[in-house]
């Protein structure tokens, strides 16, 4: 038995020092496991607001060519209020499923921003509809929604601790003397 006792000390190190390892062990896989999920989670939300970013920027696109039709806008490729009927249709059918998806993942800052820049493109769509022939105020909605979509980027990079991006408005020229009147 005196044996015993005095290897006991020894084997209490063995037995703390296994329960301290394990511990450790433990703890590392545990915070491995969030960082990986959290990375997981950052990548399908990084997914969502840039879809949400295209099915939104594909309604604007439409609506810069129906402003051209209308002599609203300079854009290059003028599209009737009739024939742009059904892609603006398709557009807004695939910004409802983009738009649950942002609400469910989405941050709330950035969620409150989508909606700022969706209600100004919804705006454009109905300036349009009703056949408005006013390029000062179309002007006007444009510089809204230029900086309502800066605010929804702006916020994305938040969310995803991501650095400030560019503000994405530079001038596309025609020659490479003469701006030409928009950019973005």
């Amino acid at each position: 038995m005196p044996e015993f006792i005095q290897q006991l000390p020894a084997l209490i190190g063995v037995i703390v020092g296994a329960l301290g390892s394990y511990m450790a062990i433990t703890r590392g896989d545990r915070i491995r496991f969030q960082r990986e999920q959290a990375a997981r989670w950052e990548e399908r939300r990084l997914a969502i607001y840039t879809e949400y970013a295209r099915v939104l920027k594909q309604s604007v696109t439409l609506t810069y060519r129906v402003a051209a039709h209308l002599g609203n806008d300079p854009h290059p490729h003028p599209l009737s209020p009739d024939e742009a009927e059904p892609h603006f249709t398709e557009a807004a059918d695939a910004r409802d499923p983009a738009g649950e998806a942002l609400l469910m993942l989405g941050a709330p800052d950035v969620v409150d921003k989508a909606r700022v820049w969706v209600l100004t493109v919804i705006e454009m769509e109905r300036f349009l509809r009703d056949a408005t022939r006013d390029p000062d105020a179309w002007a006007g909605l444009l510089e809204r929604q230029r900086a309502a979509r800066q605010g929804y980027y702006a916020a994305v990079r938040r969310d995803l601790t991501l650095p400030p991006g560019h503000s994405g408005q530079w001038a596309v020229t025609g020659s490479m003397n003469t701006p030409a009147p928009r950019g973005d």
